[in-house]
């Protein structure tokens, strides 16, 4: 299952946008600092239209859509990477994700005070990024230390010092870990140390519901500091995703179609989140059950097995493979099968976004 976790200054939007995307969660969101201090963790289904159509075709009993879980991590301030603002237990938190979502103020309201003291989302974001380098920063050189003395003896404590030696000048130019190129087996002799700047970032624009649609001045501030780092944003609003909550099902496309956007705030993080850590999603059916699977992309047939079971993996033999749209155009395997769309592929198969797998395997 994919961690992404929720960071940003205090009364920025987290846990209100946590709470509407995660629905019925209980983070506690009030117009103070700090009023999160234990993170909040839910797990969201991810939606996928195609789901409801595989059970139709198959008749399946039940369906089971792929699973996310968002972590929405306390407030952070100036000086946490020195244990600011309980910044040290925070930080920890973030170590633990595989993604940051950066969640930006980009809205103005007397009423919901900025610790701050003014809406300035560019000086915001380096506040929570200079954090996110200093504490980097400090583990990469304790670490280097201990490297430098253990790859007297050992080799892949060489590798080590290497990939630490490039990112540390890097971080002490303040940029982020990910900005440095580091080889496969570089950033493998890195991965325990949780670097936090290394982990893919999404800015989330959070803005009032009038400006949902086309944003505002403060968002292109987001957008050309996310130009410089590499990063994606997305414009939310925690506001509309609060009320469209409080919708039926039913009713909820139409009211986001009325605010001029076609998809909600939890499909644009989740779209965005596949997209930059290389997901992407294969589907077995049913009468039992239609069910989504998160995959890397690139995996091999026997490798998309192993994430239903390990004995998949070792005892696959092949996998009755169809897509989603051939499947859905034909209206059933049988006809998708008379007109040799269904396909048998053996180990080397590379799986492809929507498609509908069977596996056969010895035990």
């Amino acid at each position: 299952m994919l961690r992404a976790g929720n960071v940003g200054l205090p009364n920025v939007g987290k846990s209100t946008l946590f709470n509407a995307i995660v629905e019925n969660s209980k983070a506690q969101a009030a117009n103070f600092p700090f009023c999160t201090i234990e993170p909040n963790v839910g797990i969201v289904d991810v939606p996928d239209s195609r789901l409801n159509r595989l059970s139709e075709i198959a008749s399946s009993e039940r369906i089971l859509p792929a699973k996310l879980e968002i972590v929405d991590i306390a407030g952070l301030v100036k000086g946490a990477s020195q244990g600011d603002g309980l910044g040290n237990q925070f930080l920890a938190n973030i170590r633990e994700v595989d993604a940051i979502i950066h969640v930006v103020r980009c809205f103005d309201n007397d009423d919901i005070v900025h610790v701050a003291g003014s809406i300035d989302p560019a000086r915001d974001i380096e506040i929570i990024n200079i954090e996110l380098i200093l504490a980097d920063m400090a583990q990469a050189e304790r670490r280097l230390e201990r490297a430098r003395k253990e790859a007297r003896t050992k080799k892949e404590a060489q590798v080590e010092v290497e990939a630490l030696e490039k990112l540390m000048p890097a971080l002490e130019a303040g940029l982020p870990a990910r900005s440095v190129a580091l080889t496969e087996d570089e950033l493998k002799s890195v991965k325990n140390l949780g670097l936090l700047t290394l982990k893919p970032v999404i800015y989330a624009a959070n803005v009032s519901e009038d400006h949902l649609a086309k944003g505002n001045a403060y968002v292109e501030v987001v957008r050309e500091m996310a130009k410089t780092d590499g990063a994606q944003v997305i414009v939310i609003s925690a506001q509309v995703e609060s009320e469209l909550v409080e919708l039926p099902m039913a009713d909820r496309q139409e009211y986001l179609e009325s605010l001029g956007v076609s998809e909600g705030g939890l499909q644009s993080l989740i779209r965005v989140t596949y997209s930059l850590l290389g997901m992407q999603t294969y589907f077995t059916c049913g009468p039992k059950e239609s069910r989504a699977w998160t995959i890397l992309k690139g995996m091999t047939a026997p490798q998309a097995a192993g994430v239903i079971h390990s004995d998949f993996e070792r005892g696959f033999i092949r996998a009755e493979t169809v897509s989603y749209k051939d499947l859905d155009g034909h209206g059933s395997m049988a006809n998708a099968k008379s007109k040799g769309l269904v396909r048998s592929e053996g180990k080397e198969y590379v799986v492809q976004e929507g498609d509908v797998m069977h596996f056969l395997f010895n035990v």
